[in-house]
């Protein structure tokens, strides 16, 4: 390790030293560890991993604009008090849904700040603070429990990737500061989680569990394992649930029908209203989330309809077949009151610049 160098000349202005003193030149302190993380020691306010582990529907929730691109926090509001009427127990805040993606840090904390200063005494907030830059996840996770988040979200490092050796590091590097879901979707970052590597960090007692997006079969080889997991697939969750063994659903329908996404997790095998569902859910992912998303909300008046490139709205056709899913399901079990629109081409604002 690198020493620093002393000096025998130290400015003395306006100090008195006694005459032949013993006195020594201050040292820099040389600590064994570059990286100092900033974490409190208080943890009366803290939520326990256990907490998290119990949660069955948990909401990615959707970050809504005004038409100059800032968020639209009135909407967000309207959104979050849906969830938490029709049963929520959790959100995503700034995940792939809610385009985190899409953010600079400084909103991307401000907004966890916020959904925990005005809902964090009814729902358990989780901001997604991964990035595939191990200082950025660190720095952020380190903001995102200071401002009062109940627990991390962390993806593996995309695109760049790494070694599986650095995958482990690179989650250990925030796994100490609270509650984490370790989030595996290899079809958006491009490198799976083996579930090896999911069993060693298991030993840490802050991993919640993990966000599977592989499929239903390796939910069970986590859940035959004793680890907490949750459906990252709102079209496989139900079997995951009640045929797998997992906790719930980290969900994207559900801003749409929380309340049906509730009975789903909670009620017991249904499949009759998983069938209902698959119809809405395939429609949701025709095109990559969010963009069905963003489009079924403005449709039902309870956003602006806004995007932030590189996102834009469903073309026409997809937008009728999507006020027919409304009238088949039922008007009352989504979000909002207004009745649902096609809405045109023009209605839509596509923000390039934000």
């Amino acid at each position: 390790m690198a020493t620093f160098k002393s000096y025998s000349s130290v400015c003395t202005i306006g100090i008195a030293f006694p005459r032949n003193s013993n006195r020594k030149p201050i040292q820099a302190a040389i600590v064994p560890s570059f990286h100092l993380p900033m974490r409190s020691s208080e943890v009366k306010n803290r939520t326990s991993t256990e907490d998290i582990k119990s949660l069955r529907l948990i909401t990615a929730i959707k970050t809504p604009y005004l038409p100059d691109g800032r968020f639209d926090l009135e909407a967000y509001d309207d959104l979050m008090n849906m969830q938490i009427e029709n049963g929520a127990e959790g959100v995503i805040v700034g995940g792939t849904t809610g385009e985190g993606q899409l953010m600079n840090w400084d909103e991307h904390v401000m907004l966890i700040g916020h959904t925990v200063n005005c809902f964090g005494g009814k729902i358990k907030v989780i901001g997604n603070t991964g990035s595939n830059s191990t200082g950025e996840a660190i720095h952020a996770t380190e903001q995102g429990f200071a401002v009062g988040m109940h627990a991390a979200l962390h993806i593996n490092p995309y695109y760049g990737k790494t070694s599986l050796n650095g995958l482990v590091s690179h989650f250990e590097s925030v796994l100490s500061m609270g509650p984490t879901i370790i989030y595996n979707v290899p079809s958006r970052t491009g490198q799976d989680i083996p579930p090896h590597i999911i069993q060693t960090l298991a030993q840490s007692f802050t991993l919640a569990g993990v966000k599977e997006c592989v499929g239903n079969d390796r939910i069970k080889q986590y859940t035959d394992n004793g680890i907490v997991v949750w459906s990252g697939n709102d079209d496989q969750c139900h079997d995951a649930r009640w045929g797998y063994g997992a906790t719930g659903v980290i969900s994207v329908v559900s801003n749409l029908v929380p309340g049906l996404m509730r009975e789903l997790m909670f009620a017991g095998n249904n499949p009759t209203l998983n069938s209902k569902l698959l119809p809405l859910i395939d429609w949701l992912f025709h095109e990559p989330n969010p963009i069905g998303l963003n489009t079924a909300l403005a449709q039902l008046g309870v956003v602006r309809p806004v995007f932030r490139l590189p996102y834009v709205p469903l073309r026409v056709e997809k937008r009728i077949e999507f006020v027919n899913l409304v009238k088949n399901i039922g008007r009352k079990h989504f979000v909002g009151e207004k009745d649902v629109e096609v809405l045109d081409d023009n209605d839509f604002i596509i923000v390039h610049r934000y």
